[in-house]
């Protein structure tokens, strides 16, 4: 099955500057005028609403082809946990991560001791 690419036809900008505010939004969780301001700084006029159009419309294309290159996981593979207790909890913090130093899994878990 073969995946969309992504068109940019239509656009007022170009390609980098469309897939580079999209991945500021998604990636570093901004607001869209957080983002408007950074791309302004940058040089860029572009407003908030463009912003949210661009992510609605290209940003799980742009999420699935970020995501098919990334880098697989490694063969070896690290554990490491820790617990911590806060105001009486305990909580067990957990990472995987292989080889690397890619971050597979981390979660926090409550637990009664």
């Amino acid at each position: 099955m073969t995946q969309p690419s992504i068109s940019y036809k239509r656009h007022r900008f170009p390609p980098e500057i469309i897939a580079h505010a999209v991945w500021l939004y998604v990636r570093f969780n901004l607001s869209l005028r957080e983002v408007e301001e950074m791309m302004l700084e940058r040089g860029i006029d572009v407003s908030c609403e463009t912003v949210r159009r661009w992510t609605r419309k290209l940003g799980s294309l742009i999420a699935r082809n970020l995501r098919r290159r990334q880098a697989r996981p490694g063969d070896v593979w690290h554990l490491d946990d820790v617990v911590v207790k806060i105001a009486g909890r305990s909580f067990r913090l957990w990472r995987a991560v292989d080889q690397d130093g890619v971050v597979l899994d981390g979660e926090c878990q409550i637990f009664c001791v």
